[in-house]
């Protein structure tokens, strides 16, 4: 399935005309797959990276701790399948429990978490209220004047997440030698959210400047999750793709995982009613 999912991202990079590395499987949607300039020591060095506009998409959360008595992850395709998502990836690091994500985490009237953490990026989707902000923003919390407090007063969802680049646009890791495959949120100057997958293990460092290099104008992005568990998963326009990590440092050190692994919580899209 991964070589599949690859194979298909390719083929819609090229298809997206000459020079341009994006393909639209529908409007507001665009999915681009990157070669990292880095040699990749496993893997084959490319980095998917699906475009999507927040005036026509609403971002939302799916997890078990919506389920009543639930146990039992989804898989992103299965999530999106239930839920009724075009696209899924991890909405972050979760508990032992199973389901509490690590860091706060709110959509609307559901808390999964109200444990605010020392993590240093919220990702915020749908103002309340305010039609000045942005419909969507990765906000940096020790900017001055910026708190948990206020974005949680402002915005419908909100997501705390380890962070991977300041805005606007600043590498916030330093060098390590632990890789792994991983998924992540990001913003580009244009305020459009960024489901970002890369197979391929950088480490967290060496990622986030391949992502400054991409030419896709990212200026903050979050950490979403690492190795075997990490993923993303897109259904439109007759496309399909389902990607899924492998290499997690310590902890699953080959490139041999073959399927997508069940995760408690995700963050999904579905298109704005206006915009269908």
């Amino acid at each position: 399935m991964q070589m599949c999912g690859l194979f298909i991202g390719l083929a819609m990079a090229l298809a997206g005309g000459a020079g341009s590395p994006w393909r639209s499987p529908a409007p507001g949607l665009e999915i681009g797959t990157f070669a990292a300039s880095a040699r990749a020591r496993v893997g084959d060095g490319r980095i998917t990276v699906l475009r999507i506009d927040p005036e026509r998409w609403d971002l939302a959360f799916a997890g078990l701790s919506q389920e009543e008595g639930a146990s039992v992850g989804r898989t992103a395709e299965q999530w999106c399948k239930v839920r009724g998502f075009a696209a899924a990836i991890n909405a972050g690091m979760f508990a032992e429990d199973y389901t509490t994500h690590i860091g706060y985490l709110r959509d609307g009237a559901h808390v999964n978490s109200g444990r605010v953490t020392g993590y240093e990026s919220a990702a915020a989707f749908g103002p309340l209220g305010k039609k000045d902000l942005p419909r969507f923003r990765i906000f940096d919390l020790d900017e001055p004047g910026v708190t948990m407090e206020g974005i949680r007063r402002e915005y419908s969802l909100v997501v705390q997440n380890l962070r991977l680049i300041k805005r606007p646009g600043v590498n916030r890791w330093s060098r390590q030698e632990k890789r792994w495959s991983e998924a992540a949120l990001g913003e580009d100057g244009a305020g459009r959210i960024l489901f970002i997958f890369s197979r391929t293990p950088f480490s967290m460092h060496d990622l986030n400047r391949e992502l400054l290099a991409l030419g896709i104008d990212v200026v903050a992005a979050q950490h979403l999750e690492g190795g075997p568990e990490a993923q993303l998963y897109l259904r439109a326009g007759g496309e399909e793709i389902e990607l899924f990590g492998s290499f997690e440092t310590e902890f699953e050190e080959d490139d041999d995982n073959g399927h997508s692994w069940p995760v408690p919580n995700v963050l999904g899209i579905k298109p704005r009613p206006a915009a269908r």
